[in-house]
């Protein structure tokens, strides 16, 4: 009886912290920096709670998806042009990252947060939009180019892409933070299908915490595309400058 409390406890804190992570890394970015550190707190090696984490992000942007598009939000074919460059970029890091040594990795993770971190705290301007999108023939050609290796980094590790992928749609398309919203989890989407791919193949996934954390993940993703179409820009700039500082803080002190 006992054994079954503590299985309920557990699942319904994998949950909600798929819900929160989920709802951020639809409006901002960071969530996986919740969920990957809960997931080798359960127990789990730090490969495999990659790899388990990925199942979740594939529920997740497949419910933001499906809202975004229901309200017109989405760049069409230029997201799919650059989710699978990503694609490809994201096979290769996950090939890099799905046998490394545990330490190293978790020192890897240390290392690329906190400048990630730093990097979005050193740019308060993203999403401020003045002249319009730049969708012209070099600035898709760039993006393209840019982001075969965010795939790369996205299939190694994932956690704080959100950021990279906010900062690189909005310098070289000018793009709404909204509709980079849009956009993002529709990348995310595609080079993650090849990640988990990867780690089906290599055996690095738990399908129990997977298919735990995917629910709560997706009712979060549901509930960040949501509040992105109905809040706008505004708010969606002041989540993420919190969400960065508060990230920044745990990686420096905690």
């Amino acid at each position: 009886m006992k054994i079954g409390i503590m299985d309920l406890l557990e699942s319904s804190f994998i949950v909600v912290a798929g819900v929160f992570a989920g709802f951020l890394n639809v409006v901002a970015g960071g969530g996986s920096l919740i969920t990957l550190p809960l997931l080798i707190f359960l127990g789990l090696p730090p490969t495999i709670a990659n790899g388990t984490n990925r199942i979740a992000i594939l529920a997740q942007n497949s419910f933001a998806i499906a809202k975004f598009n229901q309200k017109g939000i989405s760049s069409y074919p230029y997201s799919i042009y650059l989710g699978i460059s990503a694609l490809i970029g994201s096979t290769l890091g996950a090939f890099l990252v799905v046998d490394i040594d545990e330490n190293l990795f978790k020192k890897i993770l240390s290392v690329v947060m906190v400048g990630v971190a730093i990097l979005i705290l050193s740019n308060t301007k993203a999403g401020e939009v003045a002249k319009g999108e730049k969708m012209e023939f070099k600035n898709q050609m760039w993006g393209v180019i840019s982001f075969f290796f965010i795939g790369i980094y996205g299939g190694f590790l994932h956690a704080g892409i959100g950021f990279i992928i906010i900062l690189a749609l909005t310098k070289l398309n000018g793009f709404s933070l909204v509709k980079t919203n849009s956009i993002k989890v529709t990348v995310a989407l595609v080079y993650t299908i090849a990640a988990v791919g990867v780690f089906i193949y290599k055996d690095a996934i738990n399908w129990r915490y997977a298919l735990i954390l995917a629910v709560g993940n997706s009712f979060g993703g549901y509930l960040g595309s949501v509040f992105s179409v109905k809040r706008g820009d505004k708010w969606i700039k002041a989540i993420l400058l919190v969400t960065i500082l508060a990230l920044a803080i745990k990686l420096w002190f905690f």
